[in-house]
């Protein structure tokens, strides 16, 4: 069964760009719904360098991409986005006056526009080398936890040595019948924080840590039954499990985007710089996915895009209503809106 909603406008991409349009469309009573195939927002600055310093958005002379996302979702929590993370969009239509946004998951988002914010588009995980994976894809071989009461009472294994490693490690180890750590090393990429947290689970003997490769699956019918795993003499024993999280790392491409009928220019939409609107009127693209003459690929650009993006949604909208440009610095109602007080 599907799960349907209805919305103003279905954002496809949760980075940067994606939740200051949020900000950008709520000023002008526009509700919001975000897709984005992580399981957090932020899009490349949270996944890629959520450590590394950005000096180029104004009046803040450094931060870090952690820090920025954290900002973005501050500012637009007046505003009530709905977010659906670990979700892919593969579809687009038209039905009446309404978009339709389908997702991987079987989510169905009607919206009056459609804005594209997908970056480079949609982080895809990489799948371990393992021959005969592919049987078991999306019934115990996962690359993502979209529900986590799935994985409740079941032998796990979860291969990876990063954030996304050990942030399930210690996510699902409450629920978890037993919980495996399966790294090629004794060193990980982690936050220390999260380092010190499995590590003493391991110490409590309430996560097994397994150093080694990662060399086979057994199992039948799409279930496995046991990894099987090298150590550094080449010894080969199996690990009982009924379900693996494999965290490989990710890989960016175009995705199912790039059929979504709007001329593309190699991997980038074109748009009109009075509206970031593409050739299909109601879809928009802004962010590094979008294409004009002088563009620059700056997390600022995006942020102007979507100002300007902004001003012509209000008109799919709102059409009954007159635009009217208010400065955040002196409107009363903007000031309601942000639940700001002075």
């Amino acid at each position: 069964m599907s799960d349907k909603h209805t919305t103003d406008a279905v954002i496809i991409g949760a980075g940067p760009t994606g939740l200051f349009s949020v900000f950008e469309l709520g000023l002008h009573d526009v509700k919001c719904h975000l897709i984005d195939i992580l399981d957090k927002p932020g899009g490349q600055c949270a996944e890629l360098y959520p450590e590394k310093p950005i000096y180029d958005i104004p009046a803040i002379p450094s931060c870090t991409g952690s820090e920025l996302t954290a900002a973005l979702m501050t500012q637009i929590k007046p505003f009530n986005a709905a977010f659906h993370f670990g979700e892919m969009a593969i579809e687009m239509k038209k039905q009446g006056e309404f978009w339709q946004v389908k997702t991987d998951a079987g989510t169905v988002i009607e919206a009056k526009v459609v804005v594209i914010a997908a970056g480079g588009g949609s982080f895809t995980p990489k799948r371990p080398p393992i021959a005969g994976i592919e049987e078991y894809e999306g019934k115990s071989v996962f690359y993502a936890v979209r529900k986590r009461d799935v994985f409740r009472d079941k032998d796990i294994v979860i291969a990876g040595g990063g954030d996304s490693a050990l942030d399930w490690v210690l996510n699902l180890e409450p629920i978890a019948k037993s919980v495996t750590l399966l790294h090629r090393r004794n060193e990980f990429r982690a936050a220390p924080d999260s380092i010190s947290k499995m590590r003493a689970l391991v110490d409590a003997k309430r996560v097994s840590l397994q150093i080694g490769n990662f060399e086979a699956i057994n199992g039948s019918g799409g279930q496995i039954s046991s990894v099987a795993v090298s150590d550094e003499h080449k010894n080969v024993k199996g690990i009982p499990c009924n379900a693996l999280l494999a965290f490989y790392g990710l890989t960016m491409k175009l995705g199912p985007v790039a059929d979504f009928g709007l001329g593309m220019e190699g991997e980038l939409i074109p748009v009109n710089t009075a509206d970031f609107e593409t050739s299909v009127p109601g879809v928009f693209a802004i962010g590094d996915i979008c294409t004009y003459p002088g563009k620059m690929k700056l997390i600022l650009s995006g942020f102007h895009e979507a100002a300007l993006m902004a001003k012509k949604v209000f008109a799919y909208v709102h059409p009954e209503r007159r635009y009217k440009f208010q400065y955040t610095t002196s409107s009363s109602d903007l000031k309601g809106k942000l639940h700001v007080s002075k």
